[in-house]
């Protein structure tokens, strides 16, 4: 067993996430922006927005439950009229 193997690995003290550089900050100052920047966020992330119903691929098919679409000669005139 070498001294790597046994021996326990020792945590390394994570970086300040953040400084007071101002001399005269008292601890309630410190407090109330610790409070302030946590309540900003890192929790869940935003839901995803609703998807578009003009952009559903169904949209794409053509159908109607009334009558079908005319078709053949004169199709396309007769699309446009009164029924």
């Amino acid at each position: 067993m070498s001294t790597e193997e046994g021996a326990e690995q020792t945590p390394v003290p994570a970086a300040a996430l953040l400084r007071v550089i101002t001399p005269h900050t008292s601890p309630e100052e410190v407090a109330a922006i610790v409070a302030v920047i946590s309540a900003l966020g890192g929790g869940e992330p935003a839901p995803k927005p609703p998807r578009s119903e003009w952009a559903h691929p169904a949209r794409a098919a053509r159908t109607s439950l009334v009558r079908s679409l005319p078709h053949g000669r004169g199709a396309w005139r007769s699309s446009g009229l009164p029924r």
